[in-house]
């Protein structure tokens, strides 16, 4: 089936764009690196435990999705979180938003791509393609909500 062009753009904007929520761009912008490991009162996760938490699982959909036989998904739950609550290094956190930044792209060419059907099986399991890419937005969404919660709870921004 041939999904029109209009859904094609309504979903590439849900995965790339704030639209109801704030976009994950604007979300991450404003945490100081002080306080990036910190679990405020109240909070199961600090900001680098979500933005890790959103990358690893937004990677594993689209890996598993793909079908690669050599793909083996992390354990649940406790391979979809980092170990800890701080970023390893100083570099992590940057390395962890272009990895997120690259996986979300190549979900949103696919999506673009008029050629590629969305309604198409993935090569495991009987999901969609469709269904995988909303279930990322779907689960980006979720998460996006708590990290804006608690960047407002450390920064009061």
């Amino acid at each position: 089936m041939n999904t029109p062009s209009a859904l094609r753009e309504h979903i590439a904007a849900l995965l790339d764009s704030g639209d109801a929520h704030q976009d994950f761009d604007s979300a991450i912008a404003d945490i100081p690196a002080a306080a990036r490991g910190k679990r405020p009162d109240g909070a199961p996760h600090s900001p680098w435990e979500l933005l890790e938490h959103m990358r690893i699982a937004q990677t594993d959909i689209l890996d598993y999705s793909r079908g690669d036989a050599t793909h083996v998904s992390p354990d649940f739950p406790s391979g979809y979180w980092p170990p800890s609550p701080q970023p390893p290094n100083d570099t992590a956190w940057d390395e962890s938003v272009a990895k997120f930044h690259a996986s979300r792209a190549a979900l949103v060419a696919m999506v673009n791509d008029e050629s590629f059907d969305l309604l198409a099986k993935i090569p495991r399991g009987s999901a969609t393609w469709l269904a995988q890419i909303l279930l990322v937005a779907d689960h980006n969404t979720y998460h996006l909500g708590q990290l804006v919660l608690v960047r407002r709870m450390l920064t009061g921004k």
